[in-house]
């Protein structure tokens, strides 16, 4: 029986972890579906999702010499995914400004109390400037105008600069 499975590997950062991952997960005849990596301050993080006829417990034996590395490794199996959790329109949200606690959590408050949905969010912290870059779907329905208004008071109050902007959207 094929199921998804969603496989983290998090730790030191070194060439081939991911080389390393897709091979014992092609070994067990996995197709990976979805991923996201970055390095987040020289360490390695990596989400993915894969199907596959084995069992989490096989996948995270293959994968178990990792840990022996610094590597820490999680496998979990995934639901079956409903429909869409907002159906609407992409939009593009970012934030700048000087750092301080509380921005992320300011900015997609007002995002989901609108009703939508952050679908990726990178945020980097360089010499005291703070960057939040979010893909967000928002209900067909939203005022976008109110919104805008809404983010860039949160904003305001938080000494940072945001804006939204609707996303281009190819079609295959």
């Amino acid at each position: 029986m094929t199921r998804s499975l969603a496989v983290t590997v998090l730790g030191h950062d070194r060439p081939g972890i991911i080389a390393e991952v897709t091979g014992a997960l092609a070994a067990l005849g996995g197709n990976l579906e979805d991923s996201s990596m970055t390095l987040l301050r020289g360490h390695f993080a990596w989400t993915l999702v894969v199907s596959v006829e084995a069992s989490a417990g096989d996948v995270a034996a293959r994968l178990e010499h990792l840990t022996a590395e610094g590597l820490v490794v999680s496998v979990l199996p995934v639901p079956d995914a409903d429909a869409a959790a907002v159906e609407g329109s992409a939009w593009l949200l970012s934030v700048h400004g000087a750092d301080r606690p509380g921005i992320v959590s300011g900015i997609t408050g007002v995002v989901a109390e609108a009703g939508g949905n952050i679908t990726d969010l990178t945020t980097r912290l360089g010499t005291g400037l703070y960057v939040l870059v979010a893909e967000v779907a928002l209900p067909a329905d939203v005022d976008v105008t109110a919104l805008t208004a809404r983010i860039d008071a949160v904003a305001a109050d938080l000494g940072v600069r945001a804006t939204l902007h609707a996303a281009d959207v190819d079609e295959l």
